[in-house]
């Protein structure tokens, strides 16, 4: 799982983090990524926002903060659920266009969890 760091100075950048331990005894860490691939043409509007990290189809959509700092809220999906990852303990301020784009993306992520 990926998080933005609300921390990095007004910079978005992301931490690598395990989702869940692996079976007891186990050492390391059990994760799980499936490529997905859309069947439906992509929203004009997650152009720029849509991308592979790790394997993993992430959504992540540009926004502010309360004191106007950049941040971003993530969206992706794990085991058939969609993922909203909003900036850290902070609220995200959207402009009309980013909420569009926020829309589009849990749109995109709500076809690929029925599937």
């Amino acid at each position: 799982m990926e998080f933005v760091d609300s921390l990095a100075g007004g910079h978005t950048r992301t931490v690598l983090r395990p989702v869940r331990p692996g079976p007891a005894g186990a050492p390391g860490v059990a994760t799980v990524t499936r490529p997905v691939t859309p069947s439906a043409a992509a929203d004009p509007r997650t152009v720029g926002v849509r991308h592979y990290e790790g394997g993993q189809l992430v959504w992540r959509v540009q926004c502010g903060d309360l004191i106007s700092r950049e941040r971003a809220v993530t969206v992706f999906v794990e085991d058939n659920q969609v993922v909203v990852v909003s900036p850290p303990g902070e609220t995200a301020r959207l402009t009309s266009g980013q909420l569009g784009q926020l829309r589009a993306a849990l749109n995109e992520a709500a076809k690929m969890a029925e599937r």
